[in-house]
């Protein structure tokens, strides 16, 4: 069993989930249940899927957690996009949160070669 925490990938999706909180924060009570539910819920599942593939007892079933980690960041990246367009989020900070989690699904998809090539 790997510690998740020493890995560099969860370390930046869960300081994105903090950033993605503080942000949804101030997004208008409207979109309390819709699109605010949505983005926090796929930034969370980004570093929950990591710390539950750790968890696992093979290499193979961490490297299915980590592939639903990276389908999150992907709708995560959608759901920022869509929410600048409305003009919930700055442009500033969409394109911040969007440079992060481009990181990170660069960082999954290394993550994750380099497990298949060690199977």
């Amino acid at each position: 069993m790997v510690d998740y925490k020493n890995y560099k990938v969860w370390q930046k999706s869960h300081d994105l989930v903090i950033d993605i909180y503080q942000i949804t924060s101030a997004f208008p009570k409207s979109e309390q249940f819709n699109l605010v539910s949505q983005i926090n819920r796929a930034s969370l599942s980004v570093p929950t899927n990591i710390v539950e593939g750790c968890g696992r007892e093979t290499q193979k079933e961490f490297i299915r957690f980590l592939y639903i980690s990276s389908g999150s960041a992907h709708e995560l990246e959608y759901l920022i996009l869509v929410s600048s367009e409305l003009k919930f989020i700055s442009t500033k900070d969409s394109k911040a949160l969007l440079k992060k989690i481009d990181e990170i699904k660069k960082m999954l998809f290394s993550l994750i070669k380099t497990i298949k090539k060690s199977l």
